[in-house]
């Protein structure tokens, strides 16, 4: 793809599809989001711009900036808006049906036989994603990690199909245009980061579920034991614990390791609607970010 990707489309515009929307923006990228109607693509564009804002008043970003980007991002409710794209990330819901209907949908829609197909998933097969589409080759995982706009890594994970051009073109974007650090990993279940990290969080969630030590104090052993910037049941807050016992499920049905096995606990609180701090409130109580909008 000669000149490199300057077109990028974002399927979903929660939290991670928000993200990676703006720091395409913010790097100067033509950006389309799409979501699943008008409403949810206005309230993906304060969420982008509420996240600007803040950016703005912290001195992380001049204010002219934050406008610019906001104003090169197009938010629609059409996927047909993705046709001309070079490069579609897709970021719906952690749901194999629901990422697999995506990519069936974008492999009919999306014009350029070169485009590459990507997935944020955090845990589930690319090569299942990729023989959705008449197009495996193309198809990679680009996995950012949550605030995205803030944490420096991507994963660039490839399936048995994608082709050495996709992973340059991947590669090429997450680190040349979006000035992101790159690892590889295979098509594994949980890749390289939530492979390990997933057992950790579901320690500390059997640790709580038990009663052996409050949330406050598991956290607070991991933060000022062993110099950790966030206890686990924070970051498992963070993450969203729908997300944790997604990534978790799709862990166990891969591997078969007790270890990876979601906790009763956690999949209470996700039927619960206990989510973390989308919801305000999981293993701790969170103040709901403003929504904010750049001036």
């Amino acid at each position: 793809m000669s000149g490199g990707i300057r077109r990028v489309g974002v399927v979903g515009g929660g939290q991670m599809g928000a993200g990676i929307a703006e720091v395409c923006a913010r790097a100067g990228l033509d950006t389309v989001v799409c979501e699943v109607d008008a409403v949810a693509a206005r309230a993906a564009r304060d969420r982008v711009a509420a996240s600007l804002d803040r950016a703005v008043r912290r001195g992380k970003l001049e204010r002219a900036a934050a406008r610019e980007a906001l104003d090169r991002t197009v938010f629609t409710g059409s996927l047909e808006d993705l046709a001309d794209r070079q490069l579609v990330i897709e970021a719906v819901v952690e749901n194999p049906d629901a990422k697999t209907e995506v990519f069936t949908a974008l492999d009919k829609l999306v014009e350029d036989p070169a485009a590459v197909l990507a997935t944020n998933t955090s845990s589930l097969p690319i090569t299942r994603l990729g023989m959705a589409t008449g197009r495996a080759d193309r198809v990679v995982g680009l996995h950012f990690f949550n605030p995205v706009p803030v944490l420096p890594l991507v994963e660039v994970v490839t399936s048995l199909h994608t082709s050495a051009a996709t992973v340059a073109a991947a590669e090429d974007f997450a680190a040349r245009a979006l000035g992101k650090t790159v690892i590889r990993s295979q098509d594994r279940a949980g890749f390289v980061v939530n492979a390990l990290l997933i057992p950790y969080l579901l320690a500390a969630v059997r640790m709580a579920e038990s009663g052996f030590a409050t949330a406050a104090d598991i956290d607070a052993g991991m933060e000022l034991g062993c110099a950790h910037p966030m206890g686990p049941l924070k970051l498992a807050d963070l993450i969203g614990l729908d997300t944790v016992a997604s990534i978790a499920e799709s862990l166990y049905d891969e591997f078969r390791e007790p270890l990876y096995a979601p906790p009763p606990l956690l999949q209470r609180m996700v039927e619960a609607g206990l989510l973390g701090r989308k919801s305000g409130r999981g293993f701790h109580v969170h103040e709901r970010d403003e929504v904010g909008r750049v001036g």
